[in-house]
């Protein structure tokens, strides 16, 4: 694969943005006024959310892309984008030197980062933990009387706290169990088993407590899922399951009435597992139920089901069932592959395997080949927005070289890497693909109709709340194109590389 020997650190990617800023690319509609079009392009060649003059030339492209864009017809609205702040991240995030952190806090929610606006942590510990534990430790303390949140005040929540002062608009933050303490489930275990019936009314209780700890720390949740992954992970960490029947059961008549008593009531989000058959099954279930969905606010969803396909037609029947509640995407790693240090190439090459590449069941190895880890990233956001969901969370934000430190061994890869022994940080492809979308598409965003002439290339349209108009365009082809698109009487253009994610931003988005 041939590449270029430009490098473009974030830094500089951040002079040069501001340098550029009044430097938009002259088009014309057709009565001759200019429309004003920003390009940023990141690609295997090297570019990293890098803006670009559509006006320069360019090697001649394989054929010509046709899209239409129709701002009166518009979808779901956009909550927000981001990843999770766990046990994992936050430890690492504080053996690094002052400097580093503030780099990662504004590489996330700076101005001139990515601008989270959506995020995830974890109630209890799991398995991106340092070890096992829970707020309630206490066996048969039903009143939660020892409740206490001591195990995340020296990381989780200081973290989450300096990321709030950096935020310009904030973000909302969703938390998610993934067991109860063990005193309460029928196996008395961290990993497996199922909460105990006697054990559904103290259980939200915890989730409430949680809530008003969270709020008096001045990091409130958001939403709640109901359960981390309830059809379990073989028990191999911190795990509880529940059938939909069960989880029916406890949203109605103990987690929703106990939340309901909150001044501040922290949404609920059901199942939280992947998009495939199940969801299928667990949404007939719970979405057939109105005393369910009227204490709901959506389903989450998570990614691993398969490293190819976004599963459109689990995500349209869940929108189907209950158009007027959000999908949000929770979760999603390059998972059972660890870190590769400072080695863009790999992020860009069909290396990286996922657990079921050796563990899926023969009739579901088709679903989990080896994969190109930008593409897997770009493919699933740019599928998700094209199929109803209105949030796109990633897992960890910074890992160390092994791809933890995690309790049970259980490696993945993060948008960022650190190395706390020598105190550098690695910003990996994936981050400037996330970037690509959390950076401009505005929550409150409504997904638009757009109408393309060829399937070579996805793309997704949007348009945010201050009327600037955002495609988002993935090439994971060997070929470039040349892209001529039309938003209402105005036409303008943009060259799309081999291997590139491009975002283009029509009218105003600083």
């Amino acid at each position: 694969m041939r590449r270029n020997n430009r490098t473009f650190s974030v830094e500089a990617l951040f002079i040069l943005c501001s340098a550029l800023a009044s430097c938009d690319a002259g088009h014309t509609d057709s009565s001759g006024e200019p429309l004003s079009v920003r390009t940023y392009l990141t690609s295997a060649e090297g570019a990293k959310l890098l803006e670009v003059d559509p006006t320069d030339e360019h090697p001649p492209a394989l054929d010509t892309l046709h899209l239409a864009l129709d701002t009166a017809v518009s979808y779901q609205s956009i909550t927000g984008f981001g990843g999770a702040f766990t046990e994992a991240t936050a430890s690492t995030f504080f053996r690094l030197s002052p400097v580093n952190q503030e780099k990662i806090l504004d590489l996330y929610f700076g101005n001139n980062g990515a601008r989270y606006s959506l995020c995830r942590t974890h109630m209890n510990s799991c398995d991106f933990s340092l070890g096992s534990y829970s707020y309630a430790p206490v066996p048969g303390d039903t009143s939660l009387e020892h409740f206490s949140l001591f195990e995340d005040t020296a990381d989780i929540i200081p973290m989450i706290q300096r990321a709030q002062t950096v935020s310009e608009k904030g973000f909302k933050l969703i938390a998610s169990p993934w067991t109860a303490p063990p005193w309460m489930k029928d196996n008395n275990d961290w990993f497996g088993g199922k909460l105990r019936p006697e054990y559904y009314k103290t259980w939200a209780k915890f989730f409430a407590k949680y809530a008003v700890a969270m709020k008096e720390h001045g990091t409130p949740i958001w939403a709640f899922t109901v359960e981390n992954e309830p059809l379990g992970n073989d028990s191999h960490w911190e795990s509880m399951h529940y059938t939909p029947e069960e989880m029916a059961v406890f949203v109605k008549d103990y987690l929703g009435p106990e939340l309901n008593r909150l001044d501040d009531r922290p949404h609920i989000l059901i199942y939280d597992q992947n998009r495939d058959e199940e969801l299928i099954e667990w949404s007939n279930v719970l979405l057939s139920d109105s005393q369910v969905v009227n204490k709901m606010y959506g389903t989450a969803v998570h990614w691993y089901s398969s490293t190819i396909d976004w599963m459109p037609e689990a995500l349209q029947h869940v929108h189907d069932l209950a158009p007027d509640k959000p999908i949000i995407h929770t979760e999603a790693c390059i998972d059972a592959d660890t870190p590769r240090w400072k080695n863009d190439e790999w992020y860009w090459s069909a290396e990286a395997t996922d657990w079921g590449y050796e563990w899926a069941a023969p009739d579901k190895k088709k679903d989990h080949p080896k994969y190109v880890p930008v593409y897997r990233y770009a493919r699933d956001i740019i599928g998700c927005l094209n199929n109803h969901v209105e949030g796109w969370v990633d897992w960890n934000m910074v890992l160390d070289r092994q791809g933890g430190p995690n309790h049970v061994g259980n490696w993945c890869v993060a948008p960022v890497i650190a190395d706390v022994k020598s105190d550098e940080v690695y910003i990996t492809p994936l981050y400037y693909t996330v970037a690509h979308f959390s950076r401009f598409i505005q929550p409150g965003a409504k997904r638009i109709q757009h109408e393309s002439d060829s399937e070579d290339v996805m793309i997704t349209a949007l348009k945010n709340p201050d009327g600037s108009v955002i495609l988002i365009v993935f090439n994971s082809n060997d070929s470039s194109y040349s892209l001529e698109f039309k938003l209402g009487d105005k036409e303008s253009g943009a060259f799309v590389p081999a291997q590139s994610i491009q975002t283009v931003v029509i009218g105003k988005v600083e």
